[in-house]
């Protein structure tokens, strides 16, 4: 431990090395349950390459595992610390460092938190897309690290689609840079979309290229309620196959409404079975909306409510936002899952949620990312009862295999960590675990990298 200390030194200003044991657990975890997390040797806050480049090459000079962490907002464990660990944090590194209204770019250190992004680039004329519910704190290295969404991905798509380029740290202290800024570009193997959503295993971010867009219009909103889940879900089908474009399509069945209701006394409809809300932010909006009225109405919709203004689109959206906390409130705690099915299979999806509830016992709700497919089964319960906590674990692992059954897969957006592992195996097979071990192996030889992550 003095070594390591002393050399960390060598490259570290001292308030960026933390030993103290008070503070030094709170960097354990990620907000995951379920998940095994070690207690960390020390924590470092680099503030520049170099700096991070120091600790990468004292690690490997030791052979000392490193953990790189961002904001810790994370769902599946791939932040938790090993035992004995370097945790490297990386929100100090929080500069955006250029913004191209030409180029349609932004150049920024992993640290940025990603709604800071999206409040400076806005100020351009500017619209960076991927919006995790967790924007107000997540920071875009761990956004790239697991790949995030959010809630408009429907029309715009995930992080993925906008990083261009990346400069990384590799496990040695060499610096790689991938990818280009340019709007076209592919020479070579695409190596930046290799790193996204590789949970830190294969090397550090310390900066990244990302694509804007010009801001669209002030979406508008509106709500359907409907009679029973696969009514939602036969509407959510109509309005991709009609071909709109909507900027948000998002469902919340029986129990997430009940207690979204329970938490903000929004006023939604108790009687309904599930609640689709839908927004566009195209130049003719009120038309949209109107003709995703039209198809929730023919998919037997009992009532459909369209927003007359931005302000109370807002408040129509608002009732989506508050649908994980609302949950939270429901038990002493949650485990959310992230099951993505095709599109057609979602109704199978819900329907076998809700199932998977009866059977065992728990209160389930539901919220989904609807025209993607990505659903969020968040299970209730109470850790301090025993047989409580392992029904919602086998619950979790029924879902996951209900996802499977549909031709799903068992994460759309919150990543593998330590909580999917198992599940990884299963949907990539030996062959593609194989693969990516391989891969693993090649970036990192010693496995120093956030070890037992991924597989």
């Amino acid at each position: 431990m003095d070594d390591l200390l002393a050399r960390l030194h060598e490259g570290l200003p001292n308030a960026a090395v933390i030993t103290d044991p008070q503070v030094t657990p709170s960097y354990a975890s990620d907000m995951a349950g379920f998940c095994a997390a070690g207690t960390p040797a020390v924590v470092v806050l680099p503030r520049t390459v170099e700096q991070v480049q120091h600790v990468m090459r004292t690690a490997t000079a030791l052979r000392i595992p490193v953990v790189p962490q961002g904001a810790r907002t994370g769902l599946s464990g791939a932040a938790n610390a090993s035992d004995g660990c370097i945790v490297l944090s990386l929100t100090a590194m929080d500069r955006i460092l250029e913004i191209s209204t030409v180029d349609r770019t932004a150049v920024v250190e992993p640290g940025v938190v990603n709604a800071v992004l999206s409040r400076a680039v806005a100020e351009h004329g500017l619209f960076y897309p991927p919006d995790p519910s967790s924007w107000e704190q997540c920071t875009i290295g761990g956004n790239i690290g697991t790949a995030s969404g959010g809630l408009c991905c429907v029309k715009y798509g995930v992080t993925a689609e906008y990083v261009l380029g990346l400069d990384v740290v590799l496990a040695d202290g060499r610096l790689l840079r991938t990818g280009r800024r340019t709007a076209k570009g592919v020479a070579g193997y695409d190596l930046t979309r290799l790193f996204v959503g590789s949970e830190g295993t294969l090397g550090i971010v310390v900066q990244a290229v990302l694509a804007l867009r010009p801001a669209p219009p002030r979406q508008l909103a509106l709500a359907a309620e409907f009679p029973s889940a696969a009514a939602a879900c036969a509407a959510v089908c109509a309005v991709m196959e009609a071909g709109l474009t909507p900027s948000l399509l998002e469902l919340m069945d029986r129990t997430t409404v009940r207690a979204v209701n329970a938490l903000g006394r929004m006023g939604l409809p108790e009687s309904t079975e599930a609640l689709l809300l839908a927004a566009f932010d195209t130049p003719d909006a009120p038309a949209d909306l109107a003709a995703v009225a039209a198809l929730c109405t023919a998919a037997g919709a009992s009532a459909v409510v369209p927003a007359d203004d931005e302000a109370e689109s807002e408040l129509l959206l608002q009732a989506r936002r508050t649908a994980l906390t609302a949950l939270d409130a429901l038990r002493p705690a949650t485990m959310i899952d992230d099951v993505c099915v095709p599109r057609s299979r979602l109704a199978e999806m819900l329907d076998g949620t809700s199932e998977i509830a009866r059977k065992y016992a728990l209160t389930i709700g539901v919220c989904a990312h609807a025209g993607d497919g990505n659903t969020h089964p968040v299970v209730c319960f109470d850790p301090a009862d025993a047989d409580e906590t392992a029904r919602a674990r086998e619950s979790f692992d029924a879902i996951m295999a209900l996802g499977l059954a549909l031709g799903g897969t068992i994460t759309g957006e919150h990543g593998v960590g330590v909580l999917k592992k198992e599940w990884l195996a299963r949907e990539l097979g030996p062959v593609g675990i194989e693969t990516q071990r391989a891969v693993k192996h090649a970036f990192d030889p010693l496995g120093l990298l956030n070890p037992g992550k991924l597989f």
